[in-house]
């Protein structure tokens, strides 16, 4: 019994096989590279937040005696600062991860130049 595939067919499939391979893997790494982006927009809402309620006591602090509220106010400031090294830490997390996907869809464009028509 003779098979239906020539050799020619069958490393045509093979290379497109490769090709797909290598275009789910720079998807995947895309979908990353947007979960960091998107980490990166939450960290700095995070950061954000606190510089909005301290203007909003400076603002405000006419109506106010920090002397009066400071059992108050100083759980807040403490609370102000841990928001802004999570915000922090997160956008600098993120800028880390963004560089490191983009490092690997580089060497993803110089391995399989079949994808650099994709992904500039």
């Amino acid at each position: 019994m003779t098979s239906d595939r020539s050799p020619d067919r069958e490393t045509s499939l093979a290379q497109e096989h490769d090709e797909q391979e290598v275009l789910g893997g720079a998807q995947l790494v895309l979908a990353e590279k947007r979960t960091a982006l998107s980490v990166m927009r939450t960290g700095i809402g995070v950061f954000a937040l606190p510089l909005g309620v301290l203007s909003l006591l400076v603002a405000s602090s006419n109506y106010y005696n920090p002397g009066e509220v400071l059992h108050l106010f100083l759980p807040l400031l403490a609370l102000c600062v841990a928001l802004v090294v999570l915000g922090a830490y997160l956008v600098w997390r993120s800028i880390a991860r963004i560089r490191h996907y983009d490092r690997v869809l580089t060497e993803l464009r110089r391995r399989h130049p079949v994808i650099g028509q994709y992904i500039e």
